[in-house]
This record gives C-alpha cells, structure tokens and sequence, in this order.
C-alpha cells in the first residue's frame, strides 16, 4: 500500500510539470486570452496615431520601405530580390534584412496583391499613401502578433510556470501583462512604424515581433529540454532579423554547456549543429547556388558604411563621443574590430559561467547580459535596439522585477526624443502611465524586492527619476543653445546610457551568483 501512494505522489508532481497540464488546471488559458484582447487593443489604439514621413518624398520614410519590400517581392524572381538593377534600385529601400523578412513581405505582398493591386504594383506604387493601404499595411503588422507573438508568449509563460515550484495564477497573468503590454514594443512595431529624420534617412527594423517572437519560442524549448525545437527557432530568427545575433552567445553557451554535461558531447553537439546548419539551408537556398548571389545578401545585411552609430544612442561609443571623437581617431575599419573586441569581451564572463554551469535561470541571465554587450558596444546600433534587452528583462520580470521597470523606463526614455518627432507623445505618455499601473498592479504574491529597494535607494531612485521628469519637460518645451542643437538628446542620451552600464553590471553578477540547480540538468544527464 505504500509503495503505491507513493507512485500517486509521483504521478501527480509530472502532471504538474506538464504545461498544457498545468494550464487546463490552473485556469490560465482564459487570463491569457483576456490580456491578448487588451493588447491587441492597445495596439490599435497606438496604431491610430500620425507617424513621420507621410507626404515627404523621395523617401517617404520606412511605412514606404516596408511596402516597397512587398512591391519588390511579388513582382520579381527571388533570385532579384537582393541585386540591383533597373527593376530593382537597391538605393531606393532596397531590402536589407535576411530572406525570412523577404518571405513575410511576400506573404504580406501577395495578402495586400489580392485586396488592393496598386498599393504594391511595380514602380507606379511608389509613395503610395491611401487610407485603405495603409489601413492594410497596419493590419500586417497586428497580424504578426497574433500568429507568431502570442503563441511564443504563451508556450514560454506556460514552460517557465510549468517549472517554478510556488506559482501563484495572478503572478502567471501579470506576466503575461508585462510581455505583452511593453510599451517600447508597442510604440516602434505600431507607434513608430516608419521614421524619416530630419537630418538623415536609414531603414530601422519593424515586424519586431515575428523575429523577437522566434526568439520566445526558441527560449521556452530550451526551458521545456527541447533542443532541438530551440534551434530551428532561433535559427529562423536569426534568418529573420540580423539582430537576433544580440542572443546567439547565451543560446551556444548554454546549449555547449548541456552538451557537455551529457554522456557523448560530440554527438549532442553534432545533432544540434546538423539542425542548424539545415535550417539555414532550407531559408537560405534561393542565394546558395552560387557564391556571388550569397555575397550579395550578406553585403545588405552589414551596412559598415553607415559608421559606428547614427543618430543619439544611449551605447558606449554615442555617449563618449561627447568626449571622445571615435570617428576621428579611427577609420571605419578600425573601429569595427574595436568594437568587435569590446562586445566579445564583455560577453565572455555571461558565455563562461553558462557553459560551466548551465541552468535555465542562468540562461535567461544570460540572454539579458548578452544583449546588453551588443546593445552598448556593437557596431552600428540604434535607438530601437533597446528592444532586444528589454526581452529578457520581461521574461526575467517575476525574477527581477526592479531591473525590469528600470530598464523599461529608461528604455523607453531613450526613445522619446524619436517618438517626440514622430508626433507620439501623446501615445508615449499613455503608454508610460499604462506600464505603471499595470506594474504596479495588486497580486496575490507581493514582491519584496521592490520595497527593499525603495527604502534602501529611495533618494537615489527619486532623484533619477525626477531628474528623467525634467528631462522630459525641457525637450518639449524649450529650444536647445544654436551652438549645441542637440544639447538635450545628448542629456537624455547620457542619463539613459549611466543606467543601462549599472544595471548591465548587476546582471552579470547577479549571473554568476546563481546557486547550483541540479535538478533538470542533471536528472537530462543520467537519463542519457
């Protein structure tokens, strides 16, 4: 009789294990439909507001780029969509993201093809701004969330959940809220949906949430032990958006470190190598058949050119430059490796401590640190990439809910001058004060470590965020010195960077603080 209540015992903890288990029985399933509703509203509400570049030619602004990539991709061989030629001017917004975006801008091409011909008929669509087009183009963006976001968020809130010990449905459903309601998100992917600069033009990246949702996916496999599954995903993100690359130390770090904890390394290694290799095989075909097809796509993807950033970014080599003038001590090429050096550098104490000792928390650590080393000394970073860190901190948000607010808040500080002269202030306001109420927002299981904080950096925290209020009001209502026209992005810009280096240094220790965790890791390793 004993020996069979403790086989019940047994059997009950699995189920609990068990995700789709865990969310017909917690009732989880309808907390999520609830908040994706709300989200998607939120979406519409923001993509209601004016945008920049409407009526500006040549360029339009980047609303134009997306839906000449449409024009482009339905109106030419594959094989043409990288190359230039008279059909296809390369100067003109020519694509400059791998071949998965290529292949949603002609799955998006083919939708707006059927419905509204002209919106993307080859050259004489150019510059086309109807209602109904642009009422079109919105709705590809919002139908990104909903087949590819959601359900990422869905699969890593019910693995995460599926593997805490002490899980609480109002916690499960506030973070839900907090992936799904973030604000920087919302404002580039359907705020800020195109941007023309007043001093420069250059392509930012949209359809963020079909790369960033990849990602999610492939972060939830690795927490549920399907490798494999991880790989294609993220393999796919990378093939999607080149900043994925932001998250590719924490993935081969982390995934070496299991290898390497299993029976027969080479063939783990082997198994998740062949995987990845096949994926880009299978997206990358089109350009593989010869070498200067391939070249092509991969001299889009890296526009070296451009120099070692642009515009106002809170990273290390915007902010210096106050100081320093890197563009005048070194080449282009110089800075490149510099650059290089200084992201891998800063990346190897996250890489280290994964492949040593691997564990799923260290591996969402891990995804935070990584993006902050590319974030701050990559080469050739804007202000929207602030989007890349921010994922790991919202999927970190029930771990370190204080780093989360905090780099969500200054995050999206370092956007407001671009949001400003986009003419979102108004969106930017309502999503701010919508953040913090949903921040903010009664659960059951309280955190402690936010109140710990108040009271122990109160003054600190205060000031700061005083000083970002001030910060806000100055740009909008005060004129800059003539001498310095960017006086206040470069204020903005410093206050923004001081936080991002503070919290990127907690992060990485908190990484390496981790106690062991033998649980899964170790009871994969015997049952191989």
């Amino acid at each position: 009789m004993g020996n069979k209540k403790e086989r019940k015992v047994i059997i009950i903890d699995q189920n609990d294990k068990n995700p789709w288990w865990w969310s017909l029985n917690k009732g989880f399933g309808a907390s999520f439909l609830c908040i994706s509703l709300f989200a998607l509203l939120v979406r519409l509400a923001v993509s209601l507001h004016p945008y920049s570049g409407a009526g500006n030619p040549p360029k339009f602004g980047d609303f134009e780029a997306q839906r000449h990539w449409m024009e482009i991709t339905t109106n030419l061989p594959v094989k043409e969509w990288y190359h230039n030629s008279t059909a296809n001017d390369l100067s003109y917004w020519g694509l400059d993201y791998p071949p998965l975006t290529a292949y949603q801008s002609y799955v998006h091409g083919i939708f707006l093809k059927s419905v509204l011909p002209e919106s993307v008929s080859l050259f004489t669509s150019r510059g086309h701004e109807s209602y109904f087009g642009k009422l079109l183009m919105r709705w590809t963006v919002l139908s990104s969330d909903i087949l590819v976001f959601l359900p990422a968020v869905f699969y890593f809130v019910l693995s995460y959940s599926a593997s805490r010990s002490r899980r609480h449905q109002s916690d499960v459903a506030w973070l839900v809220a907090m992936i799904l309601l973030n604000p920087c998100l919302i404002a580039i992917d359907h705020g800020h949906f195109q941007f023309v600069s007043t001093h420069q033009l250059y392509v930012i990246f949209q359809f963020n949430s079909i790369s960033l949702g990849l990602t999610i996916g492939a972060v939830a496999a690795v927490i549920s032990s399907r490798e494999l599954v991880a790989c294609t995903l993220f393999t796919l993100a990378l093939s999607h958006k080149q900043m994925s690359a932001y998250f590719a130390p924490a993935f081969f770090s982390h995934l070496l470190g299991r290898c390497l904890r299993r029976r027969n390394p080479f063939l783990e290694v082997s198994k998740l190598a062949l995987v990845v290799i096949g994926t880009f095989a299978v997206v990358w075909w089109p350009y593989l058949h010869s070498k200067e097809a391939f070249l092509e796509v991969l001299a889009r993807l890296a526009p070296f050119e451009r120099g070692i950033y642009e515009d106002y970014v809170a990273n290390f080599w915007c902010t210096t430059s106050i100081l320093i003038k890197w563009k005048k001590l070194f080449d282009n090429q110089s800075l490149r490796l510099i650059s290089l050096v200084a992201t891998v550098s800063t990346c190897l104490p996250s890489m280290v401590q994964q492949i040593k000792d691997p564990s799923n928390k260290g591996f969402l650590y891990g995804l935070l640190n990584s993006s902050f080393s590319f974030y701050l000394f990559s080469f050739q970073v804007h202000e929207k990439s602030i989007l890349l860190p921010l994922l790991p901190a919202s999927l970190l948000a029930l771990e370190e809910p204080l780093v989360f607010r905090w780099l969500t808040h200054f995050g999206l500080f370092s956007m407001f001058p671009l949001l400003c002269r986009d003419r979102l202030v108004l969106a930017y306001i309502a999503l701010f004060s919508l953040f913090y109420l949903l921040f903010y927002a009664p659960r059951k299981k309280d955190s402690g470590k936010i109140r710990s904080f108040f009271t122990f950096k109160s003054l600190v925290t205060s000031l700061l965020v005083f000083c970002s209020f001030v910060l806000h009001v100055v740009y909008m209502i005060m004129d800059p010195p003539k001498r310095y026209p960017f006086l206040f992005e470069a204020m903005i810009m410093s206050v923004c960077f001081s936080q991002f280096v503070w919290l990127a240094l907690y992060t990485n220790t908190k990484q390496w603080q981790l106690h062991k965790q033998p649980t899964s890791l170790e009871k994969d390793k015997k049952l191989r």
